[in-house]
């Protein structure tokens, strides 16, 4: 079972996409020669690609969630350019094999990084990058890791009803092992420049529970017959934060963008 079954719905609508800052810097990322081809890992509904598909002509987007895919496919089939391609796979990034020939000006890992088994990823990758494309990891704070005060108290209704223990589906979620620009230094990809995108948004009650049932930590299922209790648990903390249902959140995005040394 995928560590985020029964999410992809809630993921495509709730999930907050690119800044406009973090979009342009990754389309003025990796050469610049046609056609431009794109490799986005752990793709999940799409959101990179969609930010990016009229930067590249050429789109690889993997996931291992096939739900996850059938979103992707809906959302960004008819929005592709004319003479654009885009192919949505599933599979593992340490299994990943392109096409013969197919070498990727951009590598893009939003979100993902540290599910995977990352030094195998990229020592993988080195076979299938253009001499001057890039690789770049992007994250901002999941509501588990936020700071903001009624994000916290929305976090501790989590851990009321799961435990305290983040949760990944089934199972508990990966300790990191070291930053990502670490393993990015580590790895044929050990240029390294560090990017940070402050970001302000604005939620709602609806828009924090969506948010909630399309991460691994507090999918809908984990919930079972309390769901109705846990919803109603959320309103009530959200109630003591905003008397118009309004919510702010300051995050940041941070770009990790990685090539070869010249």
């Amino acid at each position: 079972m995928s560590v985020f079954e029964g999410t992809a719905g809630y993921y495509g609508r709730y999930r907050p996409g690119l800044p406009p800052e973090v979009i342009a810097l990754l389309a003025d990322a990796g050469s610049a020669s046609r056609p431009r081809r794109l490799l986005d890992i752990g793709t999940g509904t799409g959101l990179v690609v969609k930010a990016l598909l009229d930067q590249f002509d050429d789109i690889i987007a993997l996931d291992t969630d096939a739900d996850m895919l059938v979103v992707a496919e809906t959302d960004l089939r008819p929005r592709l350019p004319h003479g654009a391609r885009l192919s949505l796979c599933r599979g593992a990034a340490e299994e990943f094999m392109p096409p013969q020939g197919w070498r990727a000006d951009l590598v893009t890992f939003c979100r993902v990084f540290h599910w995977l088994d990352r030094a195998a990823v990229l020592a993988r990758l080195n076979q299938h990058v253009a001499p001057h494309g890039a690789v770049a990891v992007l994250a901002d704070r999941s509501l588990w890791t936020a700071t903001n005060p009624w994000q916290q108290a929305v976090r501790s209704v989590v851990q009321d009803f799961l435990g305290t223990q983040r949760r990944a589906g089934s199972g508990a979620f990966p300790a990191s092992p070291e930053p990502f620009g670490q393993t990015l230094r580590s790895s044929a990809f050990s240029n390294v420049s560090e990017t940070y995108v402050p970001v302000r948004r604005t939620w709602s009650t609806d828009g924090v529970l969506g948010y909630l049932y399309s991460t691994s930590f507090a999918a809908p299922h984990l919930f079972g017959d309390r769901r109705d209790r846990f919803e109603t648990a959320v309103k009530r903390i959200l109630a003591l934060f905003s008397d118009n249902d309004t919510f702010i959140e300051d995050n940041t995005f941070v770009i990790h963008l990685g090539r070869r040394p010249a």
